[in-house]
């Protein structure tokens, strides 16, 4: 699932590179209405290969919505798992066995993480690498998480895992998003496997990072660390049994 906004061209090269890493795969573009041409060129693609979908969205209104919706178009599916991935090239497709690996050993979330031992990051600035490595900190800590990169956006589910959240309750917008999914995950007893990535930064188009996003990633994650502090947390999520654990 690879979410789109004004992301022409990158999108065909992306699609091109994960058939390339897993044949079997389906594609889904979830486009934002994109006025450089995204949807059209998604269409185009989809047309000539079976296995690429592509979802319409008629705004712009953050990343958490747009996972939202592809994830509901993708549970109405047979699919066994669901990842997502961002279409700028900064995630590498031909990861995506490793992370299938662990959902296929028993994970019900499996996360590409660049702050563990051989992970990589490529073309980053400084002030990015801050932003990341104390936003991920700060969540870590208020959270009492033990996962090393929350921010990241290229995890993978179990489906019948996906389907234990009522995704009408996750409502945040940015990479916050993110956060949310991965807390809700953790608190919940879930099997949260952990993978090493090269994380490239973005030769072509504009990132997405605003001062906004960053403003909504502190405050959500600092109520929900004093909520649960309180006791107020939101409630445990019921996963379903699998295999056996992957962390």
């Amino acid at each position: 699932m690879i979410p789109t906004y004004n992301e022409i061209a990158s999108i065909s090269g992306i699609v091109e590179r994960i058939f390339a890493a897993v044949p079997e795969a389906n594609v889904l573009i979830v486009d934002d209405n994109s006025p450089d041409g995204t949807g059209e060129l998604a269409d185009q693609l989809s047309s000539d290969d079976s296995r690429v979908h592509v979802l319409h969205r008629t705004e712009k209104n953050g990343l958490g919505a747009a996972y939202g919706a592809g994830f509901r178009w993708a549970l109405d599916k047979p699919y066994d798992f669901i990842v997502e991935m961002d279409a700028d090239g900064s995630h590498q497709p031909e990861e995506l066995p490793l992370l299938i690996a662990l959902l296929e050993s028993g994970s019900d979330m499996a996360i590409g993480t660049r702050w563990i031992p051989g992970g990589v990051i490529v073309n980053w600035p400084a002030y990015r690498k801050f932003i990341s490595r104390s936003g991920t900190a700060y969540a870590r800590i208020l959270l009492q998480s033990k996962l090393h990169d929350l921010t990241s956006g290229y995890r993978g589910f179990r489906a019948d895992s996906l389907r234990a959240i009522d995704l009408q309750t996750v409502n945040s917008q940015g990479y916050c998003f993110q956060i949310e999914m991965a807390w809700l995950f953790e608190r919940s007893g879930a099997r949260i496997g952990e993978f090493p990535i090269t994380f490239v930064e973005r030769s072509e188009g504009v990132s997405k990072m605003s001062t906004g996003i960053v403003v909504e990633a502190l405050a959500k994650v600092t109520g929900w660390g004093l909520s649960s502090l309180v006791g107020r947390a939101p409630e445990r999520l019921a996963l379903p049994a699998a295999g056996s654990a992957a962390r």
